[in-house]
């Protein structure tokens, strides 16, 4: 089994230098080779952007030598994954089929190393090509296993590299659960047909306040200024923040849900639909049910787990769990009360009609098999 284990680095003055030299020359080659081959009459093709690496790039910058070859040499490699991504979306006739875009500095700046031979890993330090001192991690790696490939990232000032292993050293946690409902929420992030109630974060309102008045003190500062340059780190750090909480929640959640539920039902929302009206959009965009379906999913083929996807048409907040009689629910009512006596939170009574859909639907594909 590949895992990528994501690990910080604590480098010396001397080691950023290199690092952020490394990110520079990949992506300096990189926006040098979209340029070429975005001109008119120049067809792509991973062949001719060696031959135009080797005899022109690398004579016209000599300073690409001062890093790893494979720095640059992998740019070739994930421009073609571009190209070919775009390419793809083209046949597909996608209305926007996203042609690759020139790399802008300090914004996702990496590198990768590819070869296990251009780095190691021994205990909490780091080795990489070219560079003379090991550079030190904030943990050691999780699992034991043979190295593939390293990428080093710089996010917000700080640096990290995420180290892809080949382990057999990976504990699934098989659930011992057998089924669940979960029905995704603003106010609770998640309900779940067992009655429990997962909340949202409570600490992004705080720190989405703080970020308000980080960038009304950025919007302030004089362009080109050494104080601005200091503002915009303190708000790009704010802003990684915001993401490690929104991901610790969904990574949280997901996680407890694939060891716990042999079976989980979630819905298939419309989420770009949700985030065109706007007094939803930021709360759609913070509870991020898009990623944590991702999540969910990825996780559950990790562990054996089943994962139903209710028809986005499916009434589950309208219909009674009880006796199946569907009902007029506003956004606004919050509870539902039906004809035949049962009283139930609404989120709740969602969660255990798509509970009954994935067993339904499982039964059904058993009887079809």
């Amino acid at each position: 089994m590949l895992i990528a284990h994501k690990i910080e680095l604590r480098p010396t003055p001397e080691q950023a230098v290199y690092l952020n030299q490394a990110c520079g020359a990949r992506r300096h080659c990189y926006n040098q080779l979209l340029a070429h081959f975005s001109q008119p009459g120049m067809k792509w093709s991973k062949a001719a952007a060696y031959q135009h690496y080797m005899t022109v790039l690398r004579v016209e910058f000599p300073w690409y030598a001062e890093v790893s070859s494979r720095v640059t040499r992998n740019a070739i490699d994930d421009l073609d994954a571009a190209f070919k991504g775009f390419f793809r979306r083209v046949k597909a006739k996608a209305k926007q089929p996203g042609y690759p875009a020139f790399k802008k500095k300090d914004v996702n700046d990496s590198f990768a190393l590819r070869e296990p031979a251009k780095f190691d890993v021994d205990g909490r330090t780091l080795r990489i090509e070219r560079l003379k001192t090991r550079i030190k991690m904030r943990q050691p790696l999780r699992f034991t296993g043979q190295t593939k490939q390293a990428t080093i990232s710089k996010r917000a000032g700080r640096f990290y590299v995420s180290i892809l292993i080949e382990t057999e050293d990976y504990n699934p946690h098989a659930p011992d659960q057998p089924s669940v409902g979960v029905d995704f929420g603003i106010k609770a992030l998640a309900t779940l047909s067992t009655g429990e109630s997962i909340p949202a974060n409570p600490a992004l309102k705080k720190t989405l306040k703080r970020l308000k008045r980080r960038q009304r003190t950025l919007s302030r500062t004089v362009k080109g200024s050494r104080r601005r340059a200091k503002a915009k780190l303190r708000v790009a750090r704010l802003h990684q923040r915001i993401r490690n909480q929104r991901q610790a929640v969904l990574h949280e959640l997901s996680d407890t849900l694939t060891r716990t539920y042999q079976v989980i039902t979630i819905e298939d929302l419309n989420v770009t639909g949700m985030t065109k009206n706007r007094r939803l959009a930021r709360a759609v965009a913070d509870a991020g049910f898009g990623e944590l379906r991702r999540q969910i999913e990825y996780k559950a083929q990790w562990r054996g787990v089943t994962v139903v996807i209710a028809d986005r048409w499916f009434p589950s907040s309208k219909t009674c769990h009880a006796c199946g009689q569907i009902h007029d629910m506003p956004l606004s009512q919050r509870t539902l009360v039906c004809d035949c006596g049962h009283v139930m939170d609404r989120d709740l009574n969602a969660a255990k009609n798509l509970d009954q859909y994935g067993r339904d639907a499982l039964r059904r594909d058993l009887k079809r098999t």
